[in-house]
């Protein structure tokens, strides 16, 4: 039988600031820690733990773009070039200086707030599409600067081959020794967002994104915020693009050009804007998603098309696809997957009946 509330009964600050206020809620996470703790790692194949992988580490990044447009209202096209700053100043430290994931970790991460910051500082004084074309030419001036900087990008190709993180002397190797790795930052993520969004600066940032005016008026710094949540957002995006780097063992600019950033998009708005569990939602959708597509084209194309043709085939299909879902997201459901979870939910907690 559901647990479910006939009224509100919080007496207390923390009863109704409690992340999980249901018994049901808190079984749930129980049952997921388990899941994902002990079981999953057991019994999977390195293949799917290398897509759960996959998902971790798009969960920390796309977290960092909701936090940004989501929550406080301000566009951005350049997510995939904070990303590959993180990626490259870890990249760096580690084969230059030799120093391990939990200094190049957080170094990456504030390299990127840094530079995130810069890029915001417009935001005072446009929003919107100007917004969105300032961080885009942030995302190509960050391209430019990494692929012609020598001493930034390693040289040839500009690739830096980087070592596994390494953890109390063992390296990790495997998918299954990455996955506790990659598991524990995404873990990470999801509780810091969480509470940040019931913080003053989470309500700050709501305040800014419904009317910056209006909260101007009743005393928020707005400008202060808004380089706040660039700032949040690009250190998420670093540590994001330090992840990708010791997961592939490389850094690369191509990894993190303009096409990423549109992934990143489209992850927080099928998910759902302004949701935590959107953005969970979304990452794992638009992980699995090119997957699925490639499988399918593999088996179904390969009958109509050469191999050489196929690999555009898949490759043009897939963009199509998601831009097709971004359109269809945005007209018809424009609070994403996590509004769907919410309406199934609402239905179990009146079921039998209708109200």
């Amino acid at each position: 039988m559901f647990h479910r509330e006939a009224g509100v009964f919080k007496t207390t600050y923390a009863a109704d600031m409690a992340l999980y206020p249901l018994p049901i809620a808190k079984r749930t996470v129980i049952i997921l820690a388990i899941l994902f703790g002990v079981i999953l790692p057991l019994i999977l194949p390195e293949y799917h733990l290398s897509i759960l992988n996959l998902m971790f580490i798009a969960i920390v990044g796309a977290l960092g773009l909701n936090i940004l447009v989501g929550y406080t209202g301000q566009i951005s096209l350049g997510h995939g070039a904070f990303m590959s700053v993180g990626a490259y100043t870890a990249a760096n430290l580690a084969v230059r200086l030799d120093l391990p994931f939990w200094l190049t970790l957080p170094a990456g991460g504030l390299m990127a707030a840094a530079i995130g910051v810069l890029v915001g500082i417009p935001s005072l004084r446009i929003k919107g599409l100007y917004l969105a074309i300032a961080t885009l030419a942030g995302q190509l001036i960050i391209e430019w600067t990494i692929n012609h900087v020598p001493a930034i990008s390693g040289g040839a190709q500009a690739s830096i081959q980087v070592a596994r993180p390494t953890v109390f002397g063992y390296s990790l190797s495997t998918q299954a020794h990455l996955y506790f790795f990659l598991l524990f930052f995404a873990v990470l993520a999801i509780i810091v967002t969480l509470n940040l969004m019931r913080s003053r600066i989470g309500r700050a940032f709501v305040a800014v994104r419904d009317q910056d005016i209006a909260a101007e008026i009743i005393g928020i710094d707005i400008f202060r915020y808004k380089l706040l949540a660039f700032a949040i957002s690009s250190f998420y995006a670093g540590v994001c693009g330090v992840l990708y780097t010791y997961y592939f063992g490389i850094a690369n600019y191509e990894q993190f050009q303009l096409i990423v950033s549109i992934d990143y998009l489209a992850m927080i708005i099928i998910g759902g804007l302004g949701s935590v569990l959107g953005t969970i939602f979304g990452a794992v959708f638009v992980t699995v998603l090119p997957l699925l597509l490639r499988l399918v084209l593999e088996n179904v194309g390969s009958l109509f098309f050469s191999e050489s043709e196929l690999a555009n085939v898949i490759s043009g299909t897939r963009l199509a696809v998601f831009g097709g879902l971004i359109i269809v997201f945005l007209i018809v459901e424009p609070e994403g997957l996590n509004r769907l979870w919410r309406n199934i939910r609402s239905y179990f907690r009146v079921w039998p009946f209708s109200y």
